[in-house]
């Protein structure tokens, strides 16, 4: 499959990265106004140019990873020269009805939410569209599911994805730099310390996704009566460590949706 990736940002990027590690006989093109910062993406034989509309009538998939602000200026650049494109869109906020009358019926709108884990095969990346577009999907669907999960979703929950598996990594990033202030705090220099903290993390992680259970039940075998993890556990919820998180992650939803 040939994919054109609109937008070299970290986004961008992180996708076409993915999708060059680990997905088979796919090519990829990153466009930016500004390329001197990706051409090192020519050594991984990603094609990048400054040009939106580079070999983009070769393309099976179009991506958008641009901010809102640049979603018309772009169409407008694009559509003339294309015709019966799957065009998916990572922009936030951005509906598929509002995507597909900007491009029109001849194109096929399918709405995505990845996070820049996916360099590597690591997002959780939702994906959206509507049922007439069903098979045009399966492609996207394929593609992200290489790059970690890729859950199909009502678009109804988009902002809610964009919280809970794009912001939601900058707050497990800021639970594993809590987790390193500790460990320095109890001995361990702040290599060692961050070295722990996040493989800990990927392994709780692995085994959820393993598993596929409820937390609880893993947490309940690393808990022995009077030990130190209820202890701490204890001690963390007193002061709020569940319900701060919860909170937080609902002032993100309502900063989206304005």
């Amino acid at each position: 499959m040939k994919v054109h990736i609109i937008g070299g940002g970290n986004l961008g990027v992180s996708i076409a990265l993915g999708i060059t590690k680990f997905s088979k006989d796919n090519q990829v093109t990153v466009t930016r106004r500004n390329i001197s910062s990706i051409l090192y993406l020519e050594q991984l034989g990603i094609t990048v140019s400054t040009d939106n509309k580079h070999n983009i009538q070769e393309s099976d998939v179009i991506i958008l990873a641009i901010k809102p602000y640049q979603v018309n200026t772009v169409l407008a650049e694009i559509l003339p020269v294309i015709s019966n494109k799957v065009i998916a869109s990572a922009v936030s906020g951005l509906s598929i009805e509002a995507l597909q009358n900007k491009i029109g019926d001849k194109h096929h709108a399918i709405r995505i939410m990845p996070n820049i884990a996916a360099q590597f095969g690591a997002s959780a990346t939702c994906i959206a569209f509507n049922e007439k577009d069903k098979e045009n999907a399966q492609n996207v669907v394929a593609l992200f599911q290489e790059l970690g999960t890729a859950p199909i979703i009502d678009e109804k929950l988009m902002d809610a994805a964009t919280v809970l598996a794009a912001s939601g990594t900058a707050f497990a990033l800021r639970y594993i730099r809590a987790s390193m202030q500790a460990g320095i705090e109890i001995g361990f220099d702040w290599q060692t310390a961050l070295a722990i903290s996040a493989q800990t993390v990927k392994g709780a992680a692995e085994m959820i996704m393993e598993e596929n259970i409820h937390p609880e039940q893993l947490i309940d075998r690393v808990t022995t009566p009077q030990g130190c993890t209820i202890a701490g556990l204890n001690e963390m919820e007193m002061h709020g460590f569940s319900s701060s998180l919860i909170r937080g992650i609902k002032t993100s939803l309502k900063q989206i949706k304005g």
